[in-house]
């Protein structure tokens, strides 16, 4: 179950709770659910109960015992605790790891977006319609880290714009890949949101950056988080195991090899069950979280982050993925195909939210 999916069924679970006669409120447009905070546990937390406790004349704690029992019966939830107040603090149940693959693969690249239209629990901090802004410094980290962030939000459901206090030289825009909305805070007329500052703390030297070129750029600036000092030497352009980008965009390439390759042996994916998925379903399955809280926190180095262990943690299965001498494609095989191009499907989304290219032959 995504984010989306989990807020869509806290919605329902109040609409029930209202037609029991249960709640005396109306439905809201729109509930959030989030990683849970201090003191919570599980999957996600929602406060919705603190939000409906006014209109509904009651304390957050009823309001939250009232649709713990709906959310409880729906299925894909495991348990709902309640902490503090009122918060509701979800457990999902784990998808079987083939239907996980399935879905992955089904989805594509866009595995972990938001659907179009729908509630975005990315933007719980704000209930303000329109557009997001994000006001950046005319300096290269803040620019790319907002360009990064947009573009994780738009994925959440969240309308973005990139503007900047000063033009910024044009080959920063140009070689870095940055996409400036043009205008200022002012321009984007009344259903713009006030702007949010981006304000990581600057890289060193802007040369140094656009020596390393875009892909290698973006990758020094958006790994650290925003509080830490970026480097940017040469090692970002290394083509060796020690460079995080090098193993995640080879994590790619040999996904993408190794699919070539089955299809000239005569056989494809198909998801399955195995036994020597080294915890990676675990990883698939935390991507659409990875993304709201990457996009709720504006902090799209914890997509980066997650890129990194996804790899790491395929690449020690992509040498068992191909049948060896005279063996026969095995079920086996199909399913360690299944989630090798799972993986290569996780790493393309994330890489090209980054503004990083995948390339298919490294």
């Amino acid at each position: 179950m995504t984010p989306v999916e989990l807020s869509r069924t806290v919605l329902r679970a109040v609409r029930r709770a209202v037609d029991a006669g249960e709640l005396d409120v109306d439905v809201p447009a729109r509930i959030g659910v989030a990683p849970p905070g201090p003191g919570g546990c599980g999957d996600y937390a929602t406060g919705v109960a603190l939000q409906l406790a006014r209109p509904a004349g009651q304390p957050p704690y009823r309001v939250a015992q009232v649709l713990r029992a709906h959310l409880a019966a729906a299925d894909g939830i495991a348990d709902v605790v309640l902490t503090g107040p009122g918060f509701l603090n979800i457990s999902l149940h784990r998808t079987a790891p083939a239907d996980l693959v399935a879905e992955v693969l089904r989805r594509g690249p866009r595995y972990g977006f938001a659907d179009a239209g729908t509630d975005t629990p990315a933007d719980t901090d704000s209930d303000a319609p329109g557009t997001l802004q994000l006001h950046c410094a005319p300096d290269p980290r803040a620019l790319v880290v907002a360009d990064a962030t947009a573009r994780i939000l738009r994925s959440q459901g969240v309308a973005a714009r990139v503007v900047s206090a000063a033009p910024p030289p044009a080959e920063w825009i140009t070689v870095l890949g940055v996409h400036l909305d043009a205008g200022t805070d002012t321009d984007a007329g009344a259903h713009t949101r006030p702007a949010e500052e981006v304000r990581p703390v600057p890289a060193p030297a802007p040369g140094d950056v656009l020596a390393l070129g875009r892909d290698a750029g973006r990758w020094a600036l958006l790994l650290p988080a925003a509080h830490d000092r970026p480097r940017t030497g040469g090692e970002h352009l290394a083509q060796r195991e020690s460079n995080p980008l090098f193993r995640v965009r080879y994590a790619h390439a040999r996904t993408r090899a190794l699919a070539r390759n089955a299809a000239d042996l005569g056989f494809a994916a198909e998801p399955g069950p195995l036994d020597d998925a080294h915890g990676i379903h675990v990883l698939l399955a935390d991507h659409p979280r990875v993304l709201a809280a990457a996009a709720a926190h504006r902090a799209p180095d914890r997509l980066a982050r997650h890129l990194v262990a996804v790899a790491d943690a395929v690449l020690p299965l992509l040498p068992a993925v191909l049948p060896r001498g005279g063996e026969k494609p095995s079920a086996a095989h199909r399913a360690r195909l299944a989630l090798a191009e799972a993986v290569g499907t996780v790493l393309d989304g994330g890489l090209t939210l980054l503004g990083i290219d995948a390339p298919d032959h490294l």
